[in-house]
């Protein structure tokens, strides 16, 4: 059972990280969010009174429901601060090595039946369930972006997973308002399996000349009803993360199908890695229609 009265820890204050923060302060949880830079608390904390401030405006919740959840949430540079969680979401950058640092960490802070669930979007669950010495009590809780707005959660089961981490992430998932999708540990799960791909196709369309990124997004939009266009979505997603996954990909299935767009490293190799950098394949610095 999830317990609403044992603090939910979330690890890494971006963009993942302040939306779960969010989203489970907003269903009653209080919430301890770590991460080791200031600078990134002070971000997420503007970054979801900002979230919230829109929800008001628009009349999904009250202002004195914001005020609430706020109040649910505090932040820390210290790791020891989720000492006695039962249930941690680590969503820390997408790196091999710091996720390693940060799970290599926890046992020493948390009892024996604490579940640990990862927000990674394309590593093995089984393989970061190496770094943890209790590899059983390690899930996947792979949240879609914008956290607060998107129904899905994928949960991922690794080799060592145990019924109980399973069902404490489904069970804490649902009560977050979440459709959870079961998945076996297999590189890009579900979604970023069939997504990714795809965007990296729209890549290629666009480095080969075959149409222009307004035309390419346009035509997802208009002939498969997509809200957004691929190109598009990579800039929100960012080209760093898309790079990454089709990596993985490539390196997981050791198929020429998930070789990543030469224009997508490039793209990445100059910076341009969408929204967060406010250049991508759009330009993000002036306004868009």
């Amino acid at each position: 059972m999830v317990d609403k009265h044992s603090p939910i820890g979330v690890i890494g204050a971006g963009q993942m990280g302040s939306g779960i923060a969010q989203i489970c302060a907003a269903n009653g949880y209080q919430v301890i969010i770590v991460d080791t830079l200031p600078d990134g608390l002070n971000k997420a904390k503007s970054q979801i009174t900002k979230s919230l401030e829109k929800f008001v405006h628009q009349g999904n919740i009250t202002a004195v429901a914001k005020s609430e959840i706020l109040a649910r949430m505090s932040t820390t540079t210290e790791l020891e601060a989720i000492k006695g969680c039962k249930l941690i979401i680590e969503a820390v950058p997408e790196s091999e090595s710091i996720k390693k640092s940060i799970l290599s960490q926890l046992p020493a802070l948390l009892s024996h039946d604490a579940v640990v669930c990862s927000n990674t979007s394309s590593l093995s669950i089984t393989q970061l369930g190496g770094f943890y010495t209790r590899p059983q009590k390690l899930v996947g809780l792979h949240f879609m972006n914008p956290v607060p707005i998107m129904p899905l959660v994928e949960l991922i089961r690794g080799l060592a997973t145990d019924d109980h981490a399973v069902e404490t992430a489904f069970e804490f998932a649902t009560s977050l308002g979440k459709t959870v999708v079961e998945c076996h540990d297999s590189p890009g799960f579900v979604v970023n399996r069939l997504l990714i791909p795809m965007i990296n196709e729209a890549i290629f369309l666009l480095y080969e000349g075959v149409a222009s990124t307004e035309d390419i997004d346009e035509a997802m939009r208009l002939g498969t009803s997509h809200p957004m266009g691929p190109l598009e979505l990579a800039d929100l997603i960012g080209l760093d993360t898309c790079l990454a996954i089709m990596k993985r990909l490539y390196e997981g299935f050791h198929d020429p199908k998930y070789r990543p767009c030469p224009l997508l490293t490039q793209y990445v190799d100059a910076g341009l890695l969408g929204r967060k950098t406010q250049k991508g394949f759009y330009d993000y610095t002036v306004n868009q229609a």
